[in-house]
């Protein structure tokens, strides 16, 4: 397989999706490009678990279906299957499921797989795919902040052992050592939401500040910035019932994304929860959520969920902005682009 390019995705994609489909897997998985960043991509997985057991966290294998799975998926559609005669979901994200299993560790952590139905035009992002993994991390008691600090200690770990034990790799990638030497060396900044949509509106892009940051501002800011940023306090109504509200600052979220450099834009997505019963209730409500649906998950938060934090990490990005791909579907073994038909 000849890579088309080793650097990001320009900011306007075109629409035929077509176009961006990967390889047939016989192509794929013989490409000397391929096997380099798959090994890549084990030593992220192997650097992850080595700093997570480090800092005492616990590795749970996750559910692929549950009763309920994540909501706030961006415009993704849910999966359902037949279990038994009941209308399941394969996860979408296993958010609920790492709350209830701080119930038996207060650190814990799952390489998690994640089946979304994105929207079609995601297809020419360069950065979604219809079948994923993600690292999910969840902590007891903790803070945004506890937990922006881990991801950063992670991020950067995990980065430092790429550029110190894959040098053959990123060399038959082309990938520019120095640019990613300096992400593991380099402080992350931290700036709002409302700061991020101030900086695309002098860019001339119209991003509303009541809104998530869309993709193509979001790949315009981390073109534009000099290394990885968090984004904090999204406003009420972007994200799932899930994320905490501010009792200080009502209406905004104790949330967080954090964007790489180089226009491979968000790569973790993270927040305090809400866990006490009344809240979880109230917020389903108000984002059009059927308290029903959630019955098990609202059984255990009326018997005492404890206060958390944590985050999710998308692997094939952090595998895309290491080894420097122009889309994420080369960090997967077999890949599916949304609205794309593939093995």
């Amino acid at each position: 397989m000849a890579l088309t390019s080793l650097t990001p995705a320009t900011e306007t994609a075109p629409a035929d999706r077509a176009a961006f489909a990967p390889p047939p897997p016989l192509e794929h998985l013989r490409s000397p490009a391929t096997r380099a960043v798959l090994r890549i991509q084990q030593r992220i997985l192997a650097a992850a678990r080595e700093h997570l057991g480090g800092e005492g966290f616990m590795e749970l294998l996750p559910p692929t279906i549950g009763a309920v799975t994540d909501p706030g998926s961006r415009g993704a559609k849910q999966v359902d299957i037949d279990y038994y005669g009941h209308t399941y979901k394969l996860m979408t994200s296993g958010i609920l499921y790492k709350q209830a299993s701080l119930l038996a560790f207060d650190k814990i952590f799952n390489v998690a797989p994640n089946v979304r139905l994105e929207p079609v035009e995601t297809a020419t992002t360069h950065r979604h795919l219809a079948e994923f993994h993600q690292i999910d991390v969840e902590v007891a008691g903790a803070t945004r902040e506890d937990v922006t600090a881990l991801a950063e200690r992670l991020v950067r770990h995990v980065v430092a052992a790429c550029v110190a034990d894959m040098t053959e790799e990123l060399t038959l990638l082309g990938r520019d050592v120095d640019a990613l030497r300096a992400l593991a060396e380099t402080d992350f900044e931290t700036i709002t939401h409302r700061q991020a949509a101030e900086r695309l509106h002098a860019l001339g892009h119209a991003q509303s500040v009541d809104a998530e940051i869309d993709w193509v501002g979001e790949e315009i800011l981390s073109r534009r910035s000099p290394g990885a940023f968090f984004v904090v306090d999204y406003p009420k109504g972007s994200r799932g019932f899930y994320d905490r509200e501010s009792s200080t600052d009502p209406g905004l979220l104790h949330n967080f994304d954090l964007i790489l450099p180089g226009g491979y834009g968000e790569v973790i997505s993270g927040s305090e929860r809400e866990y006490e019963y009344t809240r979880i209730i109230t917020r389903m409500r108000e984002t059009g959520e059927n308290p029903a649906k959630y019955r098990w998950y609202l059984d255990i938060a009326r018997q005492g969920l404890p206060a958390s934090a944590g985050f999710g990490i998308g692997l094939e990005r952090l595998t895309r902005c290491v080894a420097g791909l122009d889309a994420v579907w080369r960090a997967c073994s077999f890949p599916k682009i949304p609205g794309v038909v593939s093995a």
